[in-house]
């Protein structure tokens, strides 16, 4: 899907939904990462997440659309546009938007890699997760010398 063909749909899904026109710009934000899409207080415009279309199709980002259009009529009228706001809640209800977007998968951690020096003094061991230069620093008990024995991942 394209910004023409985006708009379009926009322009669409509020004169069938709402009943009212969509007079600003409605685009692919790639910088979205955690939400399916945002009404910009300023611009008057709609920002949509491409990778909730990509994953879910374009019935999610038509439920996407609708959510952000309840901001944006809403908050034009001068009425109450904010999540927590009944008008906006009565809105969503009315043109069965939902209220939140379905998750994206998030990636996997990965693991980190713990180093694990002893004190050859007094035996003492310090798990760090960045490695220390050991001709640098010296144990806090006793000041003896470092030396590495083990980097693994956790």
């Amino acid at each position: 899907m394209d910004q023409k063909q985006l708009q379009a749909l926009v322009e669409q899904v509020s004169l069938s939904a709402f009943g009212k026109p969509f007079r600003h710009t409605a685009s692919f934000n790639p910088r979205l990462r955690t939400v399916g899409g945002r009404y910009v207080l300023q611009t008057h415009n709609i920002e949509l997440n491409k990778k909730h279309y990509d994953r879910f199709g374009e019935e999610e980002l038509i439920a996407i659309i609708k959510h952000e259009l309840c901001h944006y009529h809403l908050h034009l009228e001068g009425k109450g546009y904010r999540h927590r706001d009944r008008d906006f809640r009565e809105l969503l209800a009315k043109v069965g938007a939902p209220r939140y977007c379905r998750p994206l998968e998030q990636k996997a951690k990965t693991a980190k890699v713990i180093h694990i020096y002893i004190c050859t003094s007094c035996g003492l061991a310090y798990k760090r997760k960045k490695r220390i230069n050991t001709d640098r620093y010296v144990c806090g008990r006793c000041r003896g010398r470092l030396e590495l024995v083990q980097s693994a991942r956790s």
